[in-house]
């Protein structure tokens, strides 16, 4: 199905069962075209968590967490509203873009797009695992495009882990360090792409850095990452970029504020 397909289908939907928007509450529509614009007319930019773990990539990221695109996350991936796959999925493609290299993406060998794993018990709880699924409507979207592309879920847990929305960014690198692991039998896979690390969400960076690890003893040639949203400082200034004072722990910061 096409794009404007998609669309099309979403607005016949969305006169059938009609609901509000995820973004701003408007009514009639599941997502309006303003949230719509603010989510996928964002320019992607570089994205660096204060005190970066070591080995993490170059990052970009879509947009900002903050507004609909917060909101927009929130409902794909805690409500199961799986219809915003498609433009969070278009805006992880744009991030995409950005973090590779010019020319990159023409090589022969095409681009994988390796998405964070979740644990299977919260795949089971959520219904979905929502990363796996925009990275699968990333990488149709940039063969759409003429990028060769695909995703490739070989990342595996092979630890428990604690629950990180309540821990600090060192306490976040503890907790992640060691944690992701390729299979030997996934391994081979790795040598017929360049990797590019796919999340919904960067915080503190520390589970794109263990990836990387991971990918890295596995064989992997990681280029770069690329998330839809990345968590903002608040005391940030107009203009400030990195040189800003208060960087709170965990806080991503980037060459000024979206």
């Amino acid at each position: 199905m096409t794009s404007t397909s998609l669309r099309l289908f979403d607005a016949a939907l969305d006169l059938l069962v009609p609901v509000p928007c995820v973004g701003c509450g408007a009514p009639h529509t599941q997502l309006c075209a303003a949230c719509r614009t603010e989510l996928e007319g964002a320019r992607p930019r570089a994205a660096r968590p204060h005190a970066a773990p070591p080995g993490l990539p170059e990052l970009y990221a879509a947009t900002s967490y903050e507004g609909a695109p917060r909101q927009i996350l929130l409902a794909h991936k805690e409500r199961g509203a799986l219809r915003l796959a498609h433009p969070l999925g278009r805006a992880l493609a744009d991030a995409v873009r950005a973090a590779v290299p010019v020319g990159a993406a023409a090589r022969d060998a095409p681009l994988l797009l390796v998405p964070m794993p979740s644990a299977a018990a919260t795949v089971r709880a959520r219904g979905h695992d929502p990363t796996r699924r925009l990275t699968l409507v990333a990488a149709r979207t940039l063969r759409a495009a003429g990028v060769p592309a695909r995703a490739l879920s070989v990342l595996r847990q092979r630890r428990g882990t604690a629950d990180q929305s309540e821990l600090g960014a060192a306490e976040r690198l503890r907790n992640l360090s060691g944690a992701l692991t390729v299979p030997a039998g996934r391994r081979a896979q790795l040598g017929r792409g360049r990797i590019v690390l796919v999340d919904d969400l960067v915080t503190t960076g520390a589970t794109l850095a263990d990836a990387a690890r991971a990918l890295a003893e596995a064989g992997g040639d990681v280029l770069a990452a690329a998330v839809v949203a990345a968590t903002v400082r608040r005391d940030a200034r107009p203009g400030a970029g990195l040189a800003g004072a208060g960087v709170g722990p965990g806080a991503v910061v980037g060459p000024g504020r979206w």
